[in-house]
């Protein structure tokens, strides 16, 4: 089994090949989560990844493929399961404020665990339906990652928005199809070819906004 020191060089390989920069202090807090994540996995089934080598790169490296795109002081991680991208987010951007929803209980009781554990203070855990969320202060951004088809992500989200307000939708191939069906309310305003380090498959960050 890989040591700690080695988990550090895969991470700090990947982030650089990212063209990121962050403290190592973060890049400690990313570890103690990922750790703990494979720790909790064994019991709370977060992620049908089961080796650490392999979470590295599909979970905290995906995740922060998206690191420089995502805009806005309050955001929203919708169907965030054990925290993806929300932790990795939430200790890239210590600044800004991070709502990491989900419907799964045992997930979000995790969640909880790891905010108290790595002293994320700009973290809120909610655990419930999307649809029954009623923030008392709207959203610059709605995050989601596998969540739902966009239909459903925008129609399910659509009263968590601040105005001017965007979604971020992290997908694997390019959802042209479910682009189409949300074309006469919500248009493309950006697509991102995402490169994660170690993964082979496509990925993409589409960022959205109501139709004018």
């Amino acid at each position: 089994m890989a040591s700690r020191e080695q988990h550090r060089r895969q991470l700090c390989a990947g982030i650089k090949t990212l063209g990121l920069a962050l403290e190592d202090s973060k890049v400690e807090q990313l570890l103690d989560y990922i750790t703990e994540f494979a720790k909790w996995n064994r019991a709370y089934n977060l992620s049908a990844v089961r080796n650490i080598d392999d979470m590295i790169v599909r979970h905290l490296l995906d995740s922060l493929a998206v690191v420089p795109h995502v805009a806005g002081q309050r955001i929203i991680d919708v169907g965030t399961g054990g925290g993806l991208p929300g932790i990795p987010l939430a200790i890239c951007y210590p600044e800004r404020q991070f709502t990491l929803l989900d419907s799964n209980g045992k997930k979000t009781r995790f969640i909880f665990h790891v905010k108290t554990l790595l002293g994320l203070h700009n973290v809120r855990v909610e655990n419930g339906r999307v649809e029954a969320l009623e923030p008392t202060q709207l959203f610059d951004g709605v995050v989601s990652r596998a969540f739902a088809s966009l239909a459903d992500m925008t129609g399910w989200c659509q009263h968590l928005l601040a105005a001017g307000g965007k979604f971020y939708a992290m997908k694997g191939q390019f959802p042209k199809g479910e682009l189409a069906e949300i074309a006469d309310r919500y248009q493309l305003v950006e697509r991102i070819d995402l490169r994660v380090p170690g993964e082979a498959g496509e990925r993409h960050l589409l960022i959205l906004d109501r139709a004018v």
